[in-house]
Parts: structure tokens; C-alpha cells; sequence
């Protein structure tokens, strides 16, 4: 249920399937007792998986965010809990290694659920350097920890957008995901895959801090317009509960560096939501409340996938959970790749960095971005 002054929401309606349920066991068995680091813990998904642990009574919550304030509310939120797991707030930037290392050797988790990231796809098409910063970097620096530590499970947030990507935002995720597997693939030729690397795919989240529901509610009750981006876009969604109880069931099964990807049923038309939104609120669009087209913004694409042409999908015993095999990528052509990015990025040279994303992903074509001048030629000159 979402709410907002003068109308409440049921997400579930809004997504036109039902409710995904899931098998708790193997969850209960891989968490009961454990100690539990969430990284951005403190955001919309990292909240709610603050919220799901808590009820397979791990041994501890370590909840790591860099926001202050959202971050002090959880912890207030968490304090009126009755529960015998030992809960801690970790103020904490993830591109900061050596404070991260502190987290790790105080804390011995057992398990990572890594869900600190940039995630707004015009806001980081504007700022690359943090895209890179953050969805990059942070997640080498927890992945490198997890394995220095002999952290049992490693599970990364990752979206949709990453499928052949037309964004900064969606290429930093991709990029993520690569190292990732590409990690995992190293430590096992070197036997020390010691920890299982696993990766979570799916949509956009109903409800989440800066959405749509959330956007359009407030667009609503202010008497509009309602703004939708174009009026053939279309998205996947999921619940904020939904994709949380799939990423523990994901991290529950997955055995060495698999990426999950969620069944989300159909795409949802984003006018027709609005739509929607406005009807159940007793309005009705174009006469009480206008439903206005802006144009795409840098970085959006029309629609999203959830894989590629030459993905493989295998089943699991879920039906609402699927591999996609891919070909992962050489161990130094990422790691190379990454640093060249990197010291862009911390010089804040924001072509440089986009250019050298688009080095290492020849997929990487920008939608409506200043950056097309460099799909084709990566190396192109900088002016």
C-alpha cells in the first residue's frame, strides 16, 4: 500500500499479476544466527532487506549507508523491534576501501547483500564520474573485501538497465556485474573461490524513493500535470516486497557467480498507469488532471530488457526466478578497464569516463545522450 493525503494505492493492483510468494527455508537456513551486512541499507531496497533479515533471526544486521539522515530514521525504526539480533548503523562510504576494510575486520560477516548504488538514470547521465564512482568502484571494493574475508555469500542489486545498456547509469551496473563474475571466475582458477558471487536482475521498484507511483501521486494531489516521458514508454515493476524476498531466495540457491532474473509479467505503459492513478484517486485524465508528454530523457530507452540476444535462460525450482547465462569476461581486461575509468572518474574528466566505459562494453549505444558522439569510436579525440 502506498498512501498519499486523499487517496491510498494498492501496488499490487497497479502491477495487473499477482503477488509473487516464495519458499522461505532455504532463506531461514542460510541467515539464521549469521551476521548480515547490507550496504545501502538505509535506500528503499536496502531498508526493506533490513526489514526481511530481521525475520530469520540472523545473529546481527550491520546496516551500512552514506546518507546520515535516512540512515539515523532506520535505526530509530529498528530500535522499536523486539529481537534478539544485535543490530548496527555503519555511517560508511563504500569507494572508501579502507574504512570499509575497518567494517569487514569488526564485524565478520557471513553474508553481503550489496545494494548501495546511484540509481537515477537523467541525474547520472549529468554526473558520470559518480556513477562510476559509486556503482563501480564501491562494488569492486565490497566484492575484493568479501573475498579477503571469506564472506560465505555476496549478493549484488543489480537492474534491469544493465541489458544492453543506453545509459551511464544501466553501463555502471553492467560494469558491476562483469567484475563480479569476472572475480569469482579468477579466485575459482586459482582455488580460492572461497565465497559464492552472486548477482540479482529485475525492474523498476513501485514505491521506491524518486519512482513513478510516488512522483505521479504528488503530481496528482497537486492538481497535475501529470508528466510521462513518452506515450509509448513502458517499464517493469515489482514491488519493494517483491523484489526483496527474490534477492534472499536468489542468494539462498545461487552456487558459484549466477545472475537471477525475476518474472515481473508483462511491461506496464507508463500513460496507463498514470492513467490508473489518477482514476483511483476519482479524477479523470485530461479533464480533471492533464496527463502531459515531455520527450525522453538523456539515457532513456523506450523499453527495457532483461537479457540480451545471445543470453541463455535456464529454469530453477522457482518459476518466478531464472539464470541467464553469459559470457563473462577476462579477469585483467575488466580490472585494466576499470582502473583506466576510474582515474577519470576521481579526476572528474566526464567524457574520458564515458568513453572508456564504452571501451570496455562495445554494446554500450547512449539513448538521447550527448555521449552518442562516442558509440562508434570510443577513442574519438576530446575536445
Amino acid at each position: 500500500m502506498f498512501n498519499w493525503p486523499g487517496v491510498n494505492y494498492d501496488l499490487e493492483d497497479l502491477l495487473e499479476r499477482k503477488p509473487i510468494v516464495l519458499d522461505d527455508k532455504a532463506i531461514t537456513a542460510q541467515l539464521k544466527g549469521k551476521a548480515v551486512l547490507i550496504t545501502g541499507a538505509a535506500g528503499s531496497i536496502g531498508s526493506e532487506m533490513v526489514r526481511q533479515v530481521l525475520k530469520f533471526s540472523p545473529g546481527s544486521i550491520i546496516m551500512l549507508d552514506q546518507a546520515e539522515t535516512p540512515l539515523y530514521l532506520l535505526g530509530l525504526e529498528m530500535d522499536g523491534e523486539v529481537t534478539q539480533t544485535k543490530l548496527h548503523t555503519i555511517l560508511c562510504d563504500i569507494t572508501r576501501k579502507d574504512a570499509l576494510k575497518e567494517v569487514f575486520k569488526k564485524y565478520s560477516p557471513d553474508v553481503v547483500y550489496h545494494a548501495a548504488a546511484y540509481k537515477h538514470v537523467p541525474m547520472l547521465e549529468n554526473n558520470p564520474v559518480q556513477a562510476v564512482l559509486v556503482n563501480v568502484l564501491g562494488t569492486k571494493n565490497v566484492a575484493n573485501l568479501v573475498a579477503e574475508f571469506n564472506v560465505g555469500v555476496f549478493v549484488m542489486i543489480s537492474t534491469d538497465k544493465a541489458v544492453n545498456p543506453g545509459s551511464v547509469m544501466g553501463a555502471s551496473k553492467l560494469i558491476a556485474e562483469k567484475y563480479v563474475q569476472a572475480l569469482h571466475n579468477k579466485l575459482k582458477k586459482e582455488d580460492k573461490a572461497v565465497s559464492r558471487y552472486i548477482t540479482t536482475r529485475f525492474g523498476n521498484v513501485l514505491g521506491s524513493n524518486g519512482s513513478v507511483v510516488p512522483v505521479f501521486a504528488k503530481q496528482i494531489h497537486l492538481g497535475g500535470p501529470v508528466t510521462v516521458t513518452h506515450p509509448e514508454i513502458t517499464r517493469y515493476f515489482m514491488t519493494i516486497q517483491e523484489a526483496c524476498q527474490l534477492v534472499l531466495e536468489a542468494g539462498a540457491m545461487g552456487q558459484a557467480s549466477e545472475i537471477f532474473i525475476f518474472y515481473m509479467g508483462k511491461q506496464v505503459k507508463i500513460v496507463e498507469l498514470a492513467d490508473k492513478m489518477i482514476r483511483l484517486a476519482g479524477l479523470n485524465p485530461g479533464t480533471d488532471i492533464e496527463v502531459k508528454i515531455t520527450g525522453l530523457r538523456p539515457g532513456e530507452k523506450l523499453t527495457e530488457e532483461l537479457i540480451n540476444a545471445t543470453t541463455i535462460i535456464l529454469p530453477t525450482h522457482n518459476e518466478s526466478i531464472m539464470i541467464a547465462e553469459e559470457q563473462p569476461m577476462d579477469f585483467l581486461h575488466v580490472f585494466d578497464n576499470i582502473e583506466a575509468m576510474v582515474k577519470y572518474a576521481k579526476n572528474y574528466q566526464f567524457n574520458e569516463t564515458v568513453a572508456q566505459m564504452k571501451q570496455l562494453l562495445p554494446d554500450f549505444r547512449s539513448k538521447n545522450s550527448q555521449y552518442q558522439i562516442f558509440d562508434n569510436n570510443p577513442d574519438k579525440p576530446f575536445l
